[in-house]
C-alpha cells in the first residue's frame, strides 16, 4: 500500500501529464488556425516607414523585458541544471533521486528551448 507521499507524487504526475497533453492538444489546434488565417489575411496594403519606426519604437522596452527575463531564466535554468547534475551524481544507488535528477533536467532543457525558440516562432506565424 502506498503512503501519502508517494500518492502525492503519483497525482503530481497525473496532473503533470494531462496539462502537458492539454497544451500539445491546443498547440495542435490553434497553430494551424493562426497560421492559416495569417495567410489569409490581405497584407498586400504595405506598411509606411512612417509607421514601421513607430511599431519599432512601441517593441523596444517589450524586448528589453524580454530579454531580461530570457537571461535571467536562463541563468535559473543554469543553477537548477547544476543541482540536478549534482543529485544524480550523488544518488548512489536510488533510483527515485535518479529520476528525479533526470526529469528535473529534461524540463530545463525543455524550458530553455521554449524561451529561446518563442520569438523564431512567433517571426515564422507572423
Amino acid at each position: 500500500m502506498k503512503n501519502k507521499k508517494e500518492v502525492g507524487k503519483d497525482m503530481n504526475k497525473k496532473i503533470m501529464m494531462r496539462l502537458l497533453q492539454t497544451l500539445s492538444l491546443l498547440i495542435m489546434i490553434v497553430l494551424p488556425i493562426i497560421s492559416t488565417s495569417a495567410k489569409a489575411a490581405d497584407f498586400d496594403q504595405g506598411i509606411s516607414a512612417e509607421d514601421k519606426a513607430q511599431f519599432d519604437e512601441m517593441l523596444k522596452p517589450v524586448m528589453k523585458i524580454y530579454n531580461l527575463i530570457k537571461y535571467a531564466a536562463s541563468f535559473i535554468a543554469g543553477i537548477v541544471f547544476l543541482i540536478a547534475a549534482i543529485t544524480f551524481m550523488t544518488s548512489g544507488g536510488d533510483p527515485r533521486k535518479r529520476d528525479v535528477a533526470k526529469s528535473t533536467a529534461m524540463y530545463v532543457v525543455i524550458g530553455l528551448v521554449v524561451i529561446w525558440i518563442a520569438p523564431l516562432a512567433i517571426n515564422y506565424i507572423l
